[in-house]
């Protein structure tokens, strides 16, 4: 019996990958964070599976489910949104495993950054501009962040931003980057990205707060900040210069 965590994509159903889908297909038991994984996305388990929606259950209560399915040798689909390795809880799970001696695997995931990323058209990385993405999040209720991890210390870098996790401190947000990256920096909020109902707002430091609340997000959005959202302002790669070799390309002999 094993358990897989299964990286379901950001929200389109065609956006999990073929292992995951084909590992939904032959489980027998399905557990799924419905709050953040469409029904669409598990559509293909089996007629007979057990399929439990997680959203209301505490970590006792999902481990329980798992328990029960190793009682039976039943394998697990353990549905995730996004990609696991990224804020999706399984630590946690999977301490709780080794110590009940239950295998499992981890089948990774399209994350929402890079969907975001997608949906804006946009590349994270541009020559002359950033070379270093950052993913992270604010302090909220549930999770508080280590002290050198602020948003203050951060922003130093002016590398591209991606906060999760964190629309409801946009207000913290601006306050914190607005000394570093100008208050004219290029902001970009993706709702739901990939759902049907996904939404974009774009703009500056200054001005996005005001465009959020208008646009009346309060979860399921990422923030994206930095000078790559302009799209412009950047040298081109040296990756595919004429003048430039590599042992898959060979400059011409004059």
């Amino acid at each position: 019996m094993t358990v897989y965590f299964i990286g379901a994509g950001p929200g389109a159903p065609d956006l999990i990958t073929i292992r995951g889908q084909n590992l939904i297909r032959r489980c027998p038991v399905i557990l799924y964070a419905g709050s953040l994984v469409p029904r669409e996305v598990i559509a293909e388990a089996p007629a007979d599976a057990r399929i439990i929606d997680t959203a209301p259950l505490n970590l006792d209560q999902i481990i329980d489910e798992i328990a029960k399915a190793q009682e039976s040798n039943l394998d697990v689909a353990r549905v995730h949104s996004g990609d696991p390795s990224l804020y999706g809880a399984i630590a946690e799970q999977m301490r709780r495993l080794d110590l009940l001696g239950i295998s499992y695997e981890i089948v990774p995931g399209v994350p929402a950054f890079a969907a975001a990323a997608a949906a804006l058209q946009i590349e994270l990385t541009l020559p002359d501009v950033a070379q270093t993405v950052i993913l992270t999040r604010t302090a909220v209720r549930a999770s508080s962040m280590p002290d050198k991890e602020a948003l203050t210390e951060l922003a130093k870098t002016r590398a591209t931003l991606a906060i999760h996790l964190s629309i409801n401190n946009l207000a913290a947000v601006v306050r914190d980057l607005m000394p570093f990256y100008g208050a004219d920096c290029p902001v970009a909020i993706v709702h739901r990205v990939t759902w049907p109902d996904q939404s974009i707002i774009t703009g500056t430091l200054a001005t996005i707060r005001d465009k959020a609340k208008a646009a009346g997000y309060t979860r399921t959005a990422l923030i994206l900040v930095g000078q790559v959202l302009t799209k412009d302002g950047f040298t081109d790669s040296r990756l595919y210069a004429a003048d430039h070799s590599h042992v898959l390309r060979e400059l011409p002999r004059r």
